[in-house]
Parts: structure tokens; sequence; C-alpha cells
């Protein structure tokens, strides 16, 4: 839509081959410039698009124009003519004609820049982050940020059609014992104590429900005092928040799905999405097929137990005997399809599990040239053919594939065979770059023993439904007790953790008491959710997807930076603002705080 002013008729990447002939303005950075003898040919950037200028030689403006840097800020008088059919450009919106320059105004001059702006080459996180506001004007990282915006709205919109209105939550709210590290702030009114920020508008949105709202969302920011993580940005980050009420854990999915596979079917091209309803998993299969709660299926390959293979007489391994006789286990990674891969193949895999802890990775390869051989390899010599037969058989193997095997206690055998499960799958490129494959996992466990603190804590979010009537929890052992509790996964990153909620005050304290908190610590701690509860509350659960790692999966990028408009870098700092910064003895003063230096 064409803009009137004295700055812009039209924007950068508006014009067509029906606007040929016509006087426009336009304003916007000089992207690149390219000078062809008697012709002088600048890129006119804003944020809608880029347009092809050109001025003649012996025009009175040439000179001026020719001297002026990149990334001066322009407005351009002149005439729309179409481009001859060899001078096209396809690769922009507006590459079939060009305007020839009447008049040109100098709106700002830049500095010398530290960056160029017309190249997405990779440059220091530092330097990058401390000129964001350059950096966000390169073609890559501004469109990223562009869809950002329209995924949030596009969401906001699918939400509403779905009778879910938005609500706002606080954010000065009180310190939370449980999760992350809060980021605290102090009070100046009450001196000595202090609001947190939230980590998540958990039970804000829990006490919506109880206010008998039915069903809320909110593209809600969340803080936390985490170390940085190529999928997780230190300080603050954005999710849409949902709970409804009057639910079981199939509506939750019911809602979410649709939602997701419309935001992907929007803003993917050429990709294949799971079709809903999503896959779904247990927490237990998932820990066993995977070796993760946080499955890439677009990875075929599949993990087996093989302990009890490993367990019998004809198999002489007296090395893993002597672990599974100490509770260790035996996993199995079945590799399809490359007995004829050189030695490198499975000896490099077997030091790249040594290098990320393991033991190491032995292997059998099921030998399809020797037809007197069942396997070959460092540890097939100790089995009989039965004993190999039956580990083909428990696998779903054949000749030509290779068997590789874990073993070590359960935590450990889950962690080494995803790792060899990725691994493999990259060595031999099996991974879909070209499919996004969601999945449910459930049941997780309510509880888990800390070896460190040799105590029962809560396993995941503590405000969660058990799938144990409350007349049986006493009697139930509490590393038993599942909950419905569920994350929804894509392409091996977890988009969201999500609860049916405990809405019960009387089993609220059971199970807080199992984790080793009183009546009183629960009053005191969580006395507005516990309070609220007891006047009557629906049941309730909900979930929330982020939308940093959403974008993060549309943008196809690594790290969920390149898709955070002004993002901390790895130490939490803000180079660009110099946050955190010292305040004046006067602030702090106000604040009754007193800063002690740390000594080295």
């Amino acid at each position: 839509m064409s803009i009137l002013s004295k700055y812009r008729t039209h924007n950068c990447g508006e014009l067509r081959i029906n606007h040929t002939g016509k006087q426009i303005i336009l304003s916007g950075w000089i992207h690149k410039k390219r000078d062809h003898g008697n012709l002088l040919f600048l890129d006119l950037r804003d944020h809608y698009g880029i347009t092809q200028c050109v001025i003649e030689k012996s025009a009175s403006l040439f000179s001026t124009v020719e001297k002026t840097k990149l990334e001066t800020v322009i407005t351009v008088e002149g005439e729309v003519h179409k481009r001859t059919n060899d001078t096209i450009n396809k690769e922009i919106n507006t590459g079939e004609v060009e305007v020839k320059i009447k008049n040109i105004n100098i709106l700002s001059i830049p500095k010398e820049l530290p960056l160029p702006v017309f190249l997405d080459e990779d440059y220091s996180e530092e330097l990058r982050l401390k000129y964001r506001f350059l950096d966000l004007r390169r073609k890559k990282i501004h469109k990223n940020i562009t869809l950002r915006s329209e995924v949030i709205s596009f969401i906001r919109k699918k939400m509403e059609e779905l009778g879910f209105s938005e609500y706002q939550t606080p954010i000065l709210t009180s310190s939370s014992p449980e999760g992350a590290r809060d980021f605290l702030v102090p009070s100046r009114i009450n001196q000595g104590k202090f609001y947190a920020l939230p980590q998540a508008p958990q039970q804000f949105k829990q006490l919506i429900m109880i206010s008998g709202f039915d069903k809320y969302f909110q593209i809600a920011p969340c803080f936390r005092d985490e170390d940085a993580r190529a999928d997780r940005s230190p300080g603050e980050f954005y999710q849409l928040d949902i709970e409804m009420s009057f639910v079981e854990q199939k509506d939750v999915f019911n809602v979410v799905e649709p939602v997701l596979y419309e935001v992907f079917k929007n803003f993917s091209k050429n990709m294949k999405i799971s079709n809903y309803p999503f896959k779904r998993f247990t927490y237990k299969e998932a820990m066993l097929r995977f070796g993760t709660d946080k499955p890439d299926l677009r990875n075929p390959i599949k993990i087996y137990d093989v302990t009890e293979v490993f367990s019998r007489d004809d198999v002489k391994l007296e090395i893993f005997k002597k672990l599974i006789k100490t509770n260790s286990i035996v996993r199995c990674i079945v590799a399809k399809n490359v007995s004829d891969k050189p030695r490198s193949f499975f000896d490099n895999l077997d030091k790249g599990a040594k290098n990320e802890g393991a033991s190491g990775l032995g292997y059998i390869i099921l030998d399809k040239s020797d037809p007197k051989s069942l396997g070959k390899g460092p540890i097939a010599k100790f089995f009989s053919n039965e004993a190999l037969k039956t580990l083909m058989d428990k696998t779903e193997s054949e000749k030509g594939d290779a068997l590789f095997f874990v073993c070590d206690l359960k935590k450990n055998v889950e962690k080494f065979s995803n790792w060899a499960r990725t691994k493999i799958a990259e060595e031999l490129n099996l991974i879909d770059e070209n499919s996004y494959e969601f999945c449910w996992i459930t049941d997780y466990p309510m509880y888990e023993y800390d070896e460190v603190q040799k105590k029962i804590i809560f396993s995941h979010n503590p405000f969660s439904m058990p799938q144990v009537p409350i007349e049986k929890v006493d009697e139930t052992n509490p590393l038993d007790i599942l909950a419905f509790q569920y994350d929804i996964v894509c392409n091996g990153i977890e988009l969201s953790s999500g609860a049916i909620r405990n809405h019960l005050p009387d089993l609220m304290y059971k199970l807080f008491k199992i984790a080793g908190y009183s009546k009183d610590d629960v009053d005191k701690k969580f006395s507005g959710m516990i309070n609220a509860l007891s006047y009557g509350a629906p049941p309730h659960g909900g979930i929330a997807p982020g939308i940093d790692r959403i974008v993060m999966l549309l943008a196809k990028e690594k790290n969920i930076r390149e898709v955070t408009m002004f993002p901390l870098n790895q130490n939490a700092q803000d180079l660009m603002m110099n946050a955190p910064s010292d305040v004046s003895e006067t602030q702090l003063k106000e604040l009754g705080i007193k800063v002690v230096k740390k000594i080295n």
C-alpha cells in the first residue's frame, strides 16, 4: 500500500512493472553501490525490501551520490523505469524495475561501520551484540525477527479462534523455592525485601482458572538466571502460555496439536510436518527407544535392551557380565547396511564415545560377505552363533548391519546410547532436514532419588496431578508414582512441558510431605496457591510452548540468539546497553543495600 509523505510514496519492496512511468519518493539506507562508468547504481533498502536506483554520470547530482557512503539514510525522488530483460533481478520482488534518480536528500550520515551490513557472514558474537542495531539490518537476521513477529501474530489469532482470551500476569512477584534461580528486584518501600521476576506465570495462570476464567493464553515473558545454551537464552525468553479448566490430558493435546501444525505449515516451505495426532511415547518407553526424553524422530535408528542376552552362558564377555551383576545394563544401537564401511568408521565411533566419557562402544559387524560367519569385530568372538542369532532376532537386525553396545548404569547407558544413536545417524546422513517431526512424551515419574542430597525430590512440576488416587498415595512407593505430565518435542528439541494440575489441597500436602515439606512449609512457601485452592478449584491443566524455540526451528537456526532481537551474550551481558551495570550510591542507599565487593 502506498504511503504519501515527504519521505516516501512507496516502500522499497513495493514497486512493480505497473508502476512504470510514475514519479515516486523512496527513503532508506544505501545498501550497495556499483559504478558502471557512465551509470552509477545504488540499492536502496528499508524494512520491506530493496529497490535499485540509477543515476547518469552527466547528472548534476552524480558526484553527490558517488561520494555518499554505504548505510547513509537518504530520500530519493525519481521515475520508475522497466529494466531490460537481461538486467532483471529475479532474486528480489522489485527486480523488474529501477528508479531513475532526479533528486536526492541526505537524512543521516553514518560513522565508519564496524561490520558490513550487506553481508551475512559470521562475525564474533561480541561484535554482533555490541552493534546489534547494525547486525539487525542484515538480511538473514532481519528476516528472522520479522518471522518471529509474524509467528506471534498468527498464534494469537489461532488461540482466539479456539475461544481463548489473553490475560496479562504480574512481572513483579515472589521468589519461588522450586525451579531455576530467580532474578531478584529489591523493594525501596519495603527495605530488605525482594520481588522476583517470574520464571513463568505458572501459579498465576492456575489462579486465573481458580478465579473462574476458562481458557487463558498469553505470550508471556519469563525470567530465569540460567547459564546460556544454544537453545536457551540467559535472562529472558517468551512462551505461549496456556491454561484450561475442566480438562484432561487429551484435551490439552487436542488444542496444542492443531495450533503447532498450522504454525509450522504456514511458515515453512517444502517441509514435511507430522500430521496430528502426534506420536506419543511414555517417558519409560522414550528412554529405552531413544536414550532421551527429547527424541529426534527424523532419526530412524533404534535402541534395544539386550542385557538378558549378555547374561547367557554362551556369551563369554566377562567384563560385561561383571558390570551386569552390579546393576549395569546393556543397550544395543543398530546401524543398518554398514558392514562394508571401513574399519575407521567403527573405530572413530568407539573413540568418540570415550571422548564423551563412556568406557567405549563395543560392536559386532553382521558380515554379509562371509556365509560361514554371522559376525565379526572386536567382541564377536565372545558370542556363540546361537547367541548372535538371538541378538539379531531381538534387535530386528540382519546381515549387513552393525550392532553397537553400551554397558553401564542406567543413567549413563541412556546418555551414551542417545549419543551413539545421534552420531551414527549424522555419520550416515540419515536425518531428514526437510521435515518437522513432533511427538509427546507422557507419564513422567512424580519423584526421583537425588544421590547428592540422599532424598526423594520432585522430578518435574511439583504442582502436577499424580496418576494415583489420594487414598493410595501413602501405600505406593514414591518412585513408582507417575504424574499427568507431558512434554511436546520437535526434531529433538523440547518445545514445552505441561501438566494436569493438582487442584486438591489435601493431596498437595501429601505429595509435598514425600519430598520433605511440612504442612507449614507448604503454607508458607506456596501461601497464595494453597489458599486459593482451598476455596474450590476446577480440574485444570496447561502447557507453554517456547516461542523462541518455535521460531528457531522455523528459521532453521542452531542458536536461539539468531531469532531474538536483543539477546544477552553467554555471560548474561548486554554489550550494547552495558548491562548489568553499577548503580549509584544514592540508589543503593534508597534501597537499603550495600554492595560487598568480591575478593579474588
